[in-house]
């Protein structure tokens, strides 16, 4: 059978072939114009549906409140925040647009993954709570409670859980904080927060709080229990 005849019959079965084994072409594939379905691009780093990658260093944003979310995504937009591919992500974004973002992954109701358990003796886990629940008044050193909720899941509508993230993400975010890496809208209280303590009490605070299972009900508060004891400027969307 010659070459000529040979793609004669190839091209004959193709064009028997039923229409569902045929392959779709590019002009006629249809992808749903969806919020969720854009969203998928941040889901590459920040895991599936947004529960936060394996890897420890990306953050979760489903269920965080969208004035936090918000927060960030301005912040990294605008250079408080410094991390080259989020910038460029975001860059030519509207404010309106970054708040739908917000606004959908605030919306996610999703399991938050178990506890990592604490390597550090109890004694120093027990020192990390009393200045987790209760600051330190001599050093100026508010509690997180005060803000992030009694039950560190956050507060709404601008102030993000503590609990279901990891180790690595809390120092990593805490460390840029407190080597001024890390900005928010003025006044930045979390800088003067992390720049306070120490890298010890830091490496046992994100212990405690990595080590804490997520309540039962894991949204935020609906406020503030009562007016925050510093004075920040992300607190308002």
């Amino acid at each position: 059978m010659t070459l000529m005849l040979r793609l004669a019959c190839l091209l004959a079965a193709l064009l028997c072939l039923p229409a569902a084994a045929q392959p779709v072409p590019e002009a006629q594939r249809v992808v749903p114009d969806t919020l969720a379905q854009r969203a998928l691009a941040c889901t590459g780093c920040h895991g599936k549906e947004g529960r936060a990658a394996p890897d420890g260093y990306y953050p979760r944003l489903a269920g965080k409140p969208a004035g936090y979310l918000y927060n960030q995504l301005l912040n990294f937009r605008d250079g408080r925040r410094d991390y080259g591919l989020m910038s460029e992500l975001i860059a030519p974004l509207s404010d309106s647009y970054l708040k739908e973002l917000a606004g959908h992954f605030a919306s996610l109701d999703l399991p938050y993954p178990p506890p990592q358990r604490p390597t550090l003796p109890a004694p120093e886990l027990a020192r990390a709570e009393q200045l987790i629940r209760h600051g330190d008044a001599a050093r100026h050193l508010p509690a997180c409670t005060a803000c992030h909720g009694e039950r560190l899941t956050g507060t709404q509508p601008a102030v993000p859980g503590l609990l279901g993230l990891s180790r690595d993400y809390l120092n990593g975010q805490l460390g840029a904080w407190r080597s001024g890496q890390r900005h928010a809208q003025a006044p930045d209280c979390m800088a003067g927060i992390a720049k306070a303590l120490s890298a010890e009490e830091i490496n046992a605070m994100t212990q405690f709080l990595a080590g804490q299972p997520v309540p039962t009900d894991p949204h935020p508060a609906p406020a503030l229990a009562a007016p925050a004891p510093v004075r920040c400027g992300g607190l308002t969307p």
